[in-house]
């Protein structure tokens, strides 16, 4: 029960995971256990009565921070997983058609596949959010903006008038995005006027491709705005579970993972 010369105690322990929570966003139960000096029942038990108490969540292999279905970060703050985020940008080009019209969610990996976008293939691109259309706009796409009251959070339309846009025009392929993925609760996001705007993008489009990142996975936000039937095809990254692409391959989910 030693780390060098010391000891810590269960408390201690507990301490210390809150705190490297805090800082990585994430801990290990590896590595917890060679940290602690103390065996892979003991970190169990250490991540278990955290979780009692609501100060973080479980996964399989360690621990998450706990949110509040309502959180949400602003959306010039999100940039962990760029890395991950960018693969499956770069693989979704291959959905894009040549000469069609395409529709963008928002969220981060939308906007780095508008910085991706061919400029040569003649693309209309819709789009709520006000990030992917500057960006458009700067590149010399054709884009279209669906207007709305435009979220701090996300930068994105909501509202009626956003609603009403979508629900006039019809396009190739739409590109989504979502908080969380529960193989149970569906695709959830934690504002409710922004679900149903999602929920208007899948009417909206022929096929749908969600852009989701594997951190996402076993999650549930607020609102919910598509089911598992709802997706055409999923982009993710190298991190996918095996079990995660069992079960999505099972809900008859196109499974793509980003190289």
């Amino acid at each position: 029960m030693t780390t060098g010369d010391r000891t810590w105690f269960a408390d201690e322990r507990q301490a210390e995971v809150l705190r490297l929570l805090h800082t990585e966003q994430r801990v290990e139960s590896a590595s917890l256990a060679d940290l602690f000096g103390v065996s892979a029942e003991s970190v169990r038990k250490d991540l278990a009565q955290l979780e009692a108490r609501h100060l973080l969540r479980r996964v399989h292999g360690g621990a998450v921070p706990r949110h509040r279905l309502q959180d949400e970060p602003n959306v010039a703050s999100r940039t962990e997983r760029a890395e991950q985020k960018l693969a499956i940008a770069k693989h979704a080009l291959r959905f894009v058609p040549d000469g069609g019209t395409v529709l963008l969610d928002a969220g981060t990996t939308a906007c780095r596949l508008a910085e991706l976008l061919p400029t040569s293939h003649g693309l209309v691109v819709y789009t709520n959010t006000v990030p992917v259309l500057t960006t458009l706009l700067q590149r010399g796409i054709t884009a279209v903006g669906l207007g709305g009251r435009v979220r701090p959070e996300t930068m994105a339309g909501v509202g009626p008038l956003t609603v009403a846009a979508l629900s006039g025009i019809n396009v190739d392929v739409a590109f989504l995005g979502t908080n969380a993925l529960s193989f149970i609760r569906g695709l959830t996001t934690p504002d409710v006027e922004e679900a149903q705007v999602k929920q208007e993008m899948l009417a909206a489009a022929r096929q749908r491709v969600f852009l989701v990142d594997s951190s996402k996975f076993d999650r549930a936000s607020h609102a919910r705005h598509a089911t598992l039937d709802d997706v055409d095809v999923l982009i993710t990254d190298g991190a996918i579970t095996a079990e995660h692409r069992r079960r999505l391959v099972a809900a008859d989910v196109t499974v793509e993972v980003a190289g």
